[in-house]
């Protein structure tokens, strides 16, 4: 499922399948969520602690590095979903507001190359 070719509707389906199959709903509350959310951010912060941004760049480029980060994205990214799975909030919309709002607050002519 290549993100070309897969909505974030896709996704939703597929984590809240998975939750359903091993009745965890009942532990997903938003804050259990939200918490789990900062738990598996953590996790992935934990890989480039300490590491220089040029280190952090090239641990990347190992294979196994590379799929311990990618694994601990992908537990963010999941319980993301599932936090909008619970909180019933449509991802699409919420991300485009946030950007419009974000441009508004940080034009780009002004922003551009700092931060």
């Amino acid at each position: 499922m290549p993100d070309d070719q897969t909505t974030i509707a896709d996704l939703r389906a597929k984590v809240e399948a998975f939750v359903a199959e091993r009745d965890w709903a009942q532990f997903h509350s938003p804050k259990n969520l939200s918490m789990a959310i900062a738990i598996e951010a953590a996790e992935l912060m934990e890989h480039f602690q300490w590491l220089t941004t040029e280190e952090s760049e090239s641990l990347i480029g190992e294979e196994a590095a590379r799929g311990q980060v990618v694994d601990e994205l992908a537990d963010v990214f999941i319980y993301c979903l599932s936090l909008a799975n619970v909180l019933n909030v449509d991802l699409s919309e919420a991300v485009v507001r946030k950007l419009d709002h974000n441009a508004r607050k940080y034009p780009a002519d002004e922003y551009r190359g700092r931060f």
